[in-house]
């Protein structure tokens, strides 16, 4: 049964940094390397991630910069950014390419809530669908006659915990989110 748990616990842990990493994608108003290390750009006819391609750094809270390693992927590199369907406006001045991040409008703020929402609900049907999974496995642990009823009852109890527990962590994430992309 612990075994159960256990597995049970390492699946929603992937479930919420799953969350994580999707939010992480989300446009604050504030500058992250998150938001445009994963654009695939065409490098030599394969999609490369951009952070294969150059350096990205954030010099301060509204600005990304992004310098390639081989200058022939400039012009790439700044045609994958205007491409993605960021909204961002890449500027190269033949050394580094600059992406300033503009104030994200009221409106489009509860857009972005609204997206991390529903990053959130799905992080929760995963949840769900984990619990399931882990109570299909120890009623056929009962069936199996490797379990009793007591101890079916106990670990169903044991998986609705663990689940309420991490439901309760993709509600805290949401939150911390939401403030984070409602401040100014």
């Amino acid at each position: 049964m612990q075994e159960i748990l256990k597995t049970g616990q390492t699946k929603m842990e992937k479930a919420l940094k799953v969350l994580e990493k999707e939010l992480g994608k989300l446009r604050t108003g504030r500058a992250c390397t998150s938001l445009v290390e994963d654009i695939k750009v065409e490098y030599y006819g394969t999609p490369t991630p951009l952070n294969q391609l150059a350096s990205i750094s954030i010099p301060d809270s509204r600005t990304i910069t992004i310098q390639p390693w081989d200058k022939s992927a400039f012009a790439l590199i700044e045609k994958a950014i205007q491409q993605s369907d960021l909204g961002l406006t890449p500027v190269n001045d033949g050394k580094i390419i600059r992406i300033n991040l503009p104030q994200p409008t009221e409106e489009r703020r509860k857009e972005l809530v609204k997206v991390a929402k529903k990053y959130g609900e799905e992080a929760k049907i995963a949840i769900r669908n984990i619990r399931r999974e882990l109570n299909d496995a120890l009623k056929k642990k009962k069936n199996n006659k490797e379990l009793t009823e007591d101890e079916l009852k106990k670990g169903q109890e044991d998986v609705q915990e663990l689940t309420d527990k991490y439901i309760r962590k993709v509600d805290e994430i949401i939150e911390l989110k939401e403030k984070e992309i409602m401040e100014l």
